[in-house]
């Protein structure tokens, strides 16, 4: 939690994270929860909606793609279940025009997979602050 500052609790904030593939999805929560962030996952879109119905997340980590559909179409549906929700995609090949037509869309952020842990982190707390102020 050293890289980031004191003037953003992460204890009381929920982000779940919606990653088809297990290792990704393990090194993600890892992080976060070394962190201090309060984590949520799912492997499918289904179980994310489920998760839904369990609480509300300040965030949503996902992928490009989950399962069948892109990550954006699932992201999109929950947001219809929990207007608002910011969404952060952790994409592998950020030169997919797919993935840089996401960073247009609002509260999209897109942040590559091969990313170091600090990095991460530090644009999580930067999406999350950006939500906090007034």
């Amino acid at each position: 939690m050293s890289d980031l500052t004191s003037s953003y609790t992460t204890s009381n904030t929920t982000i779940l994270v919606l990653i088809s593939d297990p290792v990704m999805r393990h090194v993600l929560r890892d992080a976060l929860d070394d962190a201090g962030y309060l984590v949520v996952t799912a492997g499918d879109l289904g179980a994310a909606v489920d998760r839904l119905h369990e609480m509300r997340p300040d965030l949503l980590i996902t992928a490009p793609y989950i399962s069948s559909m892109t990550g954006q179409i699932a992201a999109d549906y929950l947001r219809t279940k929990r207007h608002g929700l910011p969404i952060m995609i952790v994409a592998g090949y950020m030169e997919d025009d797919r993935v840089r037509d996401m960073n247009a869309i609002e509260d999209f952020h897109v942040f590559p997979a091969n990313f170091a842990r600090g990095d991460f982190l530090n644009e999580v707390h930067k999406i999350l602050s950006v939500l906090q102020k007034p």
